[in-house]
């Protein structure tokens, strides 16, 4: 979000109402993807309703765990909880440093498909060595967290990285937008 506003303002710093109406889009679309905050007790129907269908629909000991990917380049997936009346009991955005903390290597591929939902991308390695995904979330740095996974899907490593909107691209096509 940050790189999109800095992005804007220089826009808007060329003047113009087009500038404004940018940075407006901008800053709405920016708070437009977390679940409403009136989600508790609401009844599967509901939350569909609001939120459309989840990307994956899991089974819990005490009840349903519907997941929602997203926001812009998929930085938050909200993880929204069923008790066995089918009411919201809990809603957990989970793309963050506490949730990252918990992947440890050993952890089978599917643990932490269950505690951080659907990758951003998954890469192939080389020399079939396995997989690395990648999970973009809001951050101030610009990183993507990632998550090695070894042919055996289990984890071996993970750790930090820049995904390819953070690098300097000084002749990108938002300094040929600008006025000059």
């Amino acid at each position: 979000m940050q790189t999109m506003l800095m992005r804007a303002g220089r826009l808007l710093a060329g003047g113009g109402r087009w500038s404004l109406s940018c940075l407006l889009l901008c800053l709405s679309a920016c708070s437009s993807y977390a679940p409403p905050a009136a989600l508790l007790q609401m009844s599967r129907g509901e939350v569909l309703a609001r939120l459309g269908p989840p990307e994956t629909v899991r089974l819990l000991d005490t009840g349903t765990r519907l997941e929602f990917p997203s926001g812009p380049f998929g930085k938050q997936t909200w993880f929204v909880d069923l008790d066995g009346q089918d009411r919201v009991s809990r809603v957990e955005q989970v793309l963050n440093e506490p949730s990252f903390s918990r992947i440890k290597p050993g952890m089978a591929q599917d643990a932490v498909r269950q505690l951080l939902g659907r990758p951003s991308e998954v890469q192939a390695l080389g020399r079939a060595r396995g997989q690395v995904w990648r999970y973009r979330y809001e951050n101030h740095l610009c990183q993507w967290f990632l998550v090695e996974l070894t042919l055996e899907q289990t984890v071996r490593s993970t750790g930090y990285g820049q995904p390819p909107e953070c690098e300097d691209r000084s002749d990108d096509l938002w300094r040929r937008m600008m006025p000059p």
